[in-house]
């Protein structure tokens, strides 16, 4: 499908990889212009955006640290400018860190993940909220943060920083849909549990998933596309009456 000037624009974050990837693609087949948000990894994000256009779509890649105000601001200017006013943000930007108890943890660590994490959920939201609200004479839109099933499995002896950040999107998804539930905006979040994807390697582990898989109800770990369709959804108007939500995509875990 070709878009047409009015077809609904959507950043994801972090999105040349992974969940963030498989989302982008999925938006793009769905019919939105995408934004293709990365830190570091121009290879990776450049290659979905082409995918993007070799399929009809139109996709822009970006760089921008989230976790900075002044380059979230940035982005979403940058988006103005090339793609139109934003109608769906999904927050997919993460970080995870290699496997350790809290006894090692150093404060460098712990604030690196909460500023990717946290911080980095925050600030595009906040400029979302500004750009959709119709407080502001927006024309609404929604939001879906990336969560974990770590947020309430607390990863013991691997990552509790990066599950005490998620619980904190988990608690910012609810408030915030409140907040703006009047304004034309929707807010949700996915739970995703354990999916086969390169973050794993981030932890020091990449055969994570499959170490894990007969763990598992399902017997497997999950697929990038999977997390992708419920993200969709959410943004989309079959959720049209779907704010505050999280949706565990965990195969049961």
């Amino acid at each position: 499908m070709t878009p047409t000037p009015q077809a609904p624009v959507l950043v994801v974050t972090g999105g040349g990889r992974g969940i963030g990837a498989a989302t982008a693609l999925l938006g793009a087949r769905r019919g939105y212009r995408v934004c293709v948000n990365y830190l570091r990894d121009e290879t990776s994000a450049a290659r979905v955006a082409e995918e993007i256009t070799r399929g009809g779509g139109e996709a822009i890649v970006v760089q921008a640290d989230v976790g900075h105000s002044d380059e979230v601001t940035r982005l979403f200017a940058t988006v103005d400018s090339r793609l139109g006013t934003v109608t769906a943000l999904v927050n997919n930007a993460g970080a995870l860190e290699t496997q350790c108890r809290l006894e090692d943890l150093d404060e460098e660590r712990l604030l690196r993940i909460l500023r990717t994490n946290v911080v980095g959920t925050f600030l595009p939201s906040r400029e979302a909220v500004r750009r959709m609200s119709t407080r502001h004479g927006g024309g609404g839109g929604a939001i879906v943060n990336v969560s974990s099933a770590a947020s309430r499995l607390g990863s013991p002896g691997e990552y509790l920083d990066y599950a005490a950040s998620k619980g904190a999107i988990d608690t910012f998804t609810y408030g915030l849909a409140l907040e703006v539930a009047a304004e034309g905006i929707r807010v949700s979040a996915v739970r995703p549990g354990i999916i086969d994807t390169d973050i794993h390697a981030s932890g020091g582990e990449p055969g994570r998933a499959s170490r894990l898989a007969g763990s598992l109800p399902m017997k497997r770990p999950g697929r990038a596309e999977e997390v992708a369709e419920a993200i969709l959804w959410l943004l989309s108007d079959a959720a049209s009456y779907t704010t505050g939500t999280i949706v565990d995509v965990a195969g049961g875990r």
